[in-house]
């Protein structure tokens, strides 16, 4: 599987994740009962799988080959906001921790920060991804030559190499499978 094909499976893992993301917050909204653990596990995936592992191959690989290819205004156009994009991500999830720190630590009013930075980020993130995988991902495949793409296969595979050899995505697999089992 080349590189944009595996991180278009990702996204499909990914998007799993943000369903059960809603689930949970729907939950909290509703005045269920939640452990509000499985918001830790969600952070926990996003930042080790979807950010760390993705994110960086997009960052570091791709995205770095397309703006060295393809020129400044595919950089500082496309590419800078799939870049910011991330970069708000990131806030939802650290404001989604702190949230849950308050919640803990008694503030009841804290629900609403963490549905708000929860919903928040699946929101960004399910467009994101349609933007990626219809838009900067198919760019990719057109402007780049098979050379390049090659390179961005090789790079990613080193990547998903060293991951496997931590059991990353196994690991963050079966969180996922274990969250949405438990969830429904």
């Amino acid at each position: 599987m080349n590189a944009i094909d595996l991180m278009i499976e990702e996204h499909k893992l990914i998007k799993r994740m943000l369903a059960v993301t809603r689930k949970i917050s729907i939950k909290v909204l509703n005045n269920e009962e939640v452990d509000y653990n499985d918001f830790n596990k969600v952070i926990d995936f996003v930042r080790n799988f979807a950010d760390k592992h993705h994110h960086n191959k997009e960052e570091v690989i791709l995205f770095k080959k397309m703006g060295d290819v393809l020129g400044e205004r595919i950089a500082n156009g496309p590419i800078m906001g799939m870049l910011v994009e991330h970069d708000l991500g990131r806030l939802f999830i650290g404001n989604l921790e702190t949230a849950l720190i308050k919640f803990k630590g008694g503030d009841n009013d804290s629900r609403v920060d963490i549905i708000a930075n929860a919903i928040g980020y699946t929101d960004l993130l399910h467009r994101h991804i349609e933007k990626e995988d219809t838009t900067i991902y198919t760019f990719a495949q057109r402007k780049l030559n098979k050379e390049q793409l090659n390179e961005i296969d090789l790079a990613c595979l080193e990547v998903e190499k060293e991951a496997k050899k931590n059991n990353l995505q196994d690991t963050y697999i079966t969180l996922l499978k274990e969250l949405e089992s438990k969830i429904g």
